[in-house]
């Protein structure tokens, strides 16, 4: 919410007297129906009317009973549901001037003048467009005595908010568009199912996904599966790529690998624009080398199936951004798109974005492949520039005489093997020998420590768990026998994936360079756990993988309840004291409430919530589920709050409770997680090179300045490296928690979701930035 435009404004008054419709127009993404819920539902908070419009534009232009107005139970139970509940279409009829004033009369007959339109490209173009036109066809609806002068007047001015649903990915100036966490979440199910059938019969596999202009679910699905070869439109292969590709195929398999697979975006093209198609790669591939070679085209099961936790997280925080942004607008404030940089929430000129977009076709078409890279966006560019690291298979000759030595520390979670087999593969293209720590400190300890090689870690970014072994001891107690493995392995740096046992582990090696000169090496730490509460980091490898496991437990908890009606469930998380998790599930899970320990609560606040489920059972929607993350309070145990609500609810509602335990720290990565883990591993190895270069003095390494031992960390838009000891003072030691949490500020959405009345001034504000500025030179 923008603070300089209503410093004092209630929010729940800003939209009295106004009208919202919201609309999904072009291919479905999974995702939008949380969209259209957080939408419908923020609108409401703040007093506006708000309209469905269904079949997108076409409703738009056929009026009648596809607008329709939208009530809050009229979004109940939609937020796990894929595709979008009220339709889209594509539509000539709003191609032409006529149907696009048929569509104004049906707004101005409604007094409906603020347009909310989720959908790609083309969807918000359209838009744009039509909100351009608005005064000159309310001109001729006057002209034509089809609306009065009274009602033009009363809607001089239309406002338009986009949001982007679109699986590829393909809208310049958001990081992800809403749809495509979970297309990349079918994908991979597929390539982990592929995988098995293929290595048991030493197959090669061809996967063709979408991505007509944009080769991101290929780039991503290649960069989390370790996939030999890519083709995405971006950047076509070199020429002679046939005999490169089938080098690399058989190099693969005299290294032992018994299957390649291939992945292919519909878009892919060579560097004449001649398409490549998965049909002409099998073709090469089985004539060339003889393999037995497999090609399979995934076509719309990428589109179905159930939104991600990140989507539903998405679509919820931009349906609130789209409301804020609509009531903001002023006839001066161009179009806007609100969408997600980071994890910030950001505001963006609609035309800019449709611009730069454009600008790639342009430079894909003219064949600056670079620029379009760029252009693309640095998350984009960080990917393509991972894997193409990674897709080297021939380690330099010339050997770098450092060994660097990987570990994990504390639970394990899913998603740090990708970070292990990444940083091996990264040390070994340096030139560096990696050496496998296992079972963390106590293996350092006790010289558990063995060479690692290329192979050794494949297929490792699809595997749950820690293949290394990991346990909680801290090194305090065993530095004596640390200092003197780390002098007989010849340790010249160190890689710790873990919670916040390796962030405490990390500090205590450096608090030991006063008195053991063998720890003054380069350290990073890489936060690896289902509790996200590492400081110097936003997220941790293994929270997405466990929020994902929630939320489809909670899913199926509240079906549960869909026959039987009025029932509470109370389901306790994990996450130490740290409530990311609960607060995280309850957002993308459609939760009343989450307890956590970072916000108190007390006897009035269980009051306030029993009530609120209470006047709940009296509408059409019957069921409430409530979480608790697991240390949130002492002496309002999960038993406590269970026992308080069947008491309260006696008549009204029954109660049950569901502990998730360990199955939150299981199951295989998600696509995000494999992704993360497999940036920051190979992050982290490119860092500990270059400081190491940094500490070679008079022919020894020696690292004893705090920036050589660093947390590797998301923050806000950025991979940054910071140092442990700074990162002391922002740490809550006793509780494990780091004392700022940047998703604090997205709980009061949970809250008006869940129709509590609270005020929004606690919310994070988005304010207009502009994505032109910044990549300008590119398109010259």
């Amino acid at each position: 919410m923008s603070k300089n435009l209503h410093p004092k404004m209630d929010p729940t008054k800003m939209g009295v007297g106004r009208s919202i419709a919201v609309l999904t127009s072009g291919g479905d993404a999974q995702g939008m129906n949380a969209a259209v819920r957080a939408t419908v539902r923020v609108g409401l908070y703040t007093g506006a009317k708000v309209f469905f419009v269904h079949e997108g534009y076409q409703g738009l232009v056929d009026g009648g009973d596809n607008i329709r107005p939208a009530t809050w139970e009229s979004v109940s139970m939609m937020l796990q549901l894929g595709g979008t509940v009220i339709g889209s279409a594509r539509c000539k009829d709003f191609r032409s001037r006529e149907g696009r004033m048929t569509a104004a009369r049906n707004l101005v007959k409604l007094g409906i003048t603020n347009l909310c339109v989720i959908g790609g490209d083309g969807s918000l173009t359209g838009a744009n467009e039509f909100r351009t036109e608005w005064s000159g066809l309310l001109m001729d609806l006057v002209k034509a005595g089809k609306i009065t002068d009274d009602e033009a007047k009363k809607s001089s001015h239309l406002n338009i908010v986009g949001m982007v649903g679109s699986i590829d990915n393909d809208f310049c100036g958001t990081d992800m568009t809403i749809g495509t966490d979970s297309a990349l979440h079918r994908i991979i199910e597929v390539v982990d199912a592929i995988t098995t059938t293929a290595q048991s019969h030493q197959r090669t596999f061809i996967l063709e996904v979408m991505g007509r202009h944009c080769g991101y679910l290929a780039l991503v699905t290649a960069l989390a599966c370790g996939a030999d070869w890519v083709f995405i439109p971006e950047m076509p292969p070199d020429e002679g790529w046939e005999d490169h590709l089938c080098r690399r195929l058989t190099d693969q398999r005299a290294r032992g690998s018994r299957l390649n697979v291939i992945i292919v975006a519909e878009g892919a093209m060579s560097r004449d624009g001649k398409p490549i198609t998965s049909d002409q790669i099998k073709k090469l591939v089985t004539d060339r080398l003889g393999f037995d070679t497999r090609a399979t085209v995934l076509g719309h099961v990428q589109r179905g199936g159930t939104p991600s936790a990140f989507d539903r997280i998405l679509g919820s925080r931009m349906g609130v951004e789209a409301v804020m942004a609509l009531l903001e607008a002023t006839p001066e404030t161009p179009a806007c798109v609100v969408s997600l940089s980071g994890n910030q929430a950001v505001r963006l000129p609609l035309m800019e974005c449709v611009q730069v977009t454009k600008d790639v076709t342009a430079a894909m078409a003219e064949g600056r492949f670079e620029d379009a890279i760029k252009l693309r966006g640095k998350s984009f560019e960080n990917n393509w520039n991972t894997y193409k690291l990674l897709a080297h298979i021939n380690p330099p000759d010339v050997k770098s005489n450092i060994n660097v030595a990987i570990m994990n520390i504390g639970a394990p979670c899913a998603g740090m093997n990708a970070a292990v087999r990444s940083a091996v593969r990264m040390g070994i293209i340096q030139g560096h020998t990696m050496l496998a720590v296992h079972d963390g400190f106590d293996g350092l300890a006790h010289g558990q420590i063995e060479p690692i090689n290329w192979t050794s870690v494949s297929g490792w970014t699809g595997k749950g768990g820690s293949m290394l072994g990991t346990k909680r001891t801290l090194p305090g107690k065993l530095l004596e026998e640390i200092s003197q493995n780390i002098a007989k392995f010849n340790i010249h740096a160190l890689v710790i994936i873990g919670g916040f046992e390796a962030y405490v582990g990390g500090l205590e090696l450096v608090q030991a360079r006063e008195r053991y000169e063998e720890m003054c090496i380069p350290m990073v730490v890489i936060p690896a756990t289902v509790s996200n509460n590492v400081p110097g980091s936003d997220f941790s490898i293994g929270a997405d993988t466990a929020l994902n496991t929630i939320t489809s437990t909670c899913d199926r908890i509240k079906q549960s309840a869909a026959g039987t009606k009025r029932r509470v469930f109370i389901v306790e998380t994990m996450g130490g004291y740290c409530g990311y998790l609960a607060t995280m599930a309850g957002l993308a899970a459609g939760a009343d409430a989450a307890y956590i320990f970072e916000e108190k609560f007390n006897i009035k606040d269980l009051e306030v919530n029993v009530e609120h489920l209470l006047e709940k059972m009296k509408t059409t929607v019957k069921r409430g589920l409530i979480l608790r993350n697991e240390n949130c309070n002492a002496n309002y145990t999960t038993d406590f709050i269970f026992n308080l609500y069947s008491e309260e609810g006696k008549g009204v509602f029954d109660c049950r409770k569901n502990v998730l335990g360990h199955m939150q720290q299981g199951g295989t990565p998600t696509p995000f997680d494999r992704n993360f883990g497999t940036k920051m591993g190979a992050k982290s190895v490119i860092w500990l090179t270059d400081k190491l270069k940094e500490c070679y003095r008079h022919g020894r390494i020696f690292a004893n300045t705090p920036d050589s031992a660093c947390v590797l960390g998301m923050r806000k838009r950025a991979l940054t490296f910071q140092p442990l000891a700074d990162l002391k003072e922002d740490t809550d030691m006793e509780h494990r928690i780091p004392r700022t949490q940047w998703w604090l500020k997205i709980r009061p959405i949970m809250k008006i979701l869940a129709k509590y009345n609270i005020k929004l001034d606690t919310y994070e504000h988005a304010d207009m930035e502009h994505v032109i500025k910044k990549r300008s030179p590119l398109g010259k």
